[in-house]
């Protein structure tokens, strides 16, 4: 680690130097890039920086307690030792955090696809309610939301509802969303006051770069339809939603939101990507089951990851065991009081294999 620590210094007073160069000053690119890489190597040469700092005072102080024997003074030595000691190896666990190297995948927009499961009309209404948190989380973010396309129930729900979220490390925060939702609470259509379980399925697509992903036009079937709403009812009088059939995958996606039959097109691919992109990863990922058994959770849709109980405004995370009783702030977008300990734990596990691999 220390070796790393001190490339990392080293590096960084290179840049250092660089930086007062006219030649690399006129340069606006190659100094913007080097602004940039100063600012990814600080913390880790700070951190090195520290230590070297602190070993040197742990050395002193003990040496001065080899030397001395004052008991008064020997004591004051032995509590900055103490306290040296404890900084010392704070420091270092800060600086494995810092090492832990990055998934290139949290920085990805996503897709995000949510359908009712069982429960019929409140697993509907539910799916709605989790669209809004996400919406509304996705506001507190300052992340760009846009509605890809809806299939509407009756009452307000949603059989289907998939968007997109862009921003910055969307996938870091909203990857653990991904498995099955499972709901308490009385329906409003249930009469007799029974508090019914339904569940609601949540998949996270990561967007993929363009030559991760390339779909040959011959390989995609397209059909163009009237867009309908809730009930059936035709909304669009021109043909502009759009299905289309990937033939190798036989995977099926349709578009019906825009009034555009293009855009419904480009969102229609955007989302079939992803799914190509989705599958890509589950192939890879099952390859090396051992390790995902090691995460928070495996993202399996099948997983059941969370339960919402109204009745005792209690959020249940199943995964890390936690329970929360801020129903109304979670719905309202505040999801971060779960998330971001699952963050902290996957953190927790990636230094768990950092130590047990240290190559």
């Amino acid at each position: 680690m220390l070796e790393a620590l001190k490339s990392a210094a080293e590096r960084r007073e290179q840049i250092n130097q660089l930086m007062t160069d006219n030649q690399v000053i006129n340069d606006q690119s190659r100094y913007l890039k080097l602004i940039k890489e100063k600012a990814e190597l600080d913390p880790l040469a700070d951190g090195y920086e520290n230590l070297i700092k602190y070993q040197k005072q742990i050395d002193q102080t003990k040496k001065l307690l080899e030397a001395e024997s004052d008991p008064e003074i020997v004591e004051l030595a032995e509590n900055e030792l103490e306290e040296l000691q404890i900084k010392f190896e704070q420091l270092q666990q800060e600086i494995k955090i810092l090492m832990i190297p990055d998934d290139p995948m949290d920085s990805r927009n996503i897709i995000v696809e949510i359908r009712a499961g069982a429960g019929g009309g409140e697993a509907a209404l539910f799916a709605g309610d989790l669209f809004r948190m996400y919406q509304k989380y996705a506001d507190i973010q300052n992340w760009k939301f846009e509605l890809i396309d809806a299939h509407r129930t009756e009452l307000g729900g949603f059989k289907e509802i998939i968007f997109s979220i862009t921003g910055n490390n969307v996938y870091k925060h909203m990857k653990f969303e991904s498995g099955v939702h499972r709901v308490q609470r009385v329906p409003v259509t249930e009469s007799g006051g029974r508090i019914h379980t339904s569940t609601v399925t949540v998949a996270i697509l990561p967007e993929p770069e363009e030559i991760e992903v390339q779909v040959d036009l011959k390989d995609i079937k397209m059909d163009f339809f009237h867009s309908s709403g809730p009930g059936g009812q035709n909304v669009n009088k021109l043909s502009t939603a759009v299905r289309l059939t990937h033939l190798p995958s036989g995977l099926v996606v349709v578009c019906q939101d825009e009034r555009s039959q293009l855009k419904n097109r480009e969102k229609a691919m955007k989302v079939l990507k992803a799914r190509l992109y989705d599958q890509k990863i589950t192939e890879e990922e099952n390859k090396i089951s051992s390790q995902r058994k090691k995460q928070v959770g495996t993202g399996d849709r099948s997983e059941r990851i969370r339960t919402y109980n109204f009745p005792q405004k209690r959020i249940t995370d199943h995964r890390i065991e936690l329970s929360v009783y801020k129903l109304d702030d979670f719905l309202n977008g505040s999801i971060g009081i779960i998330t971001d300990k699952l963050l902290e734990q996957e953190q927790n596990q990636k230094l768990e294999s950092i130590t047990e691999n240290p190559s």
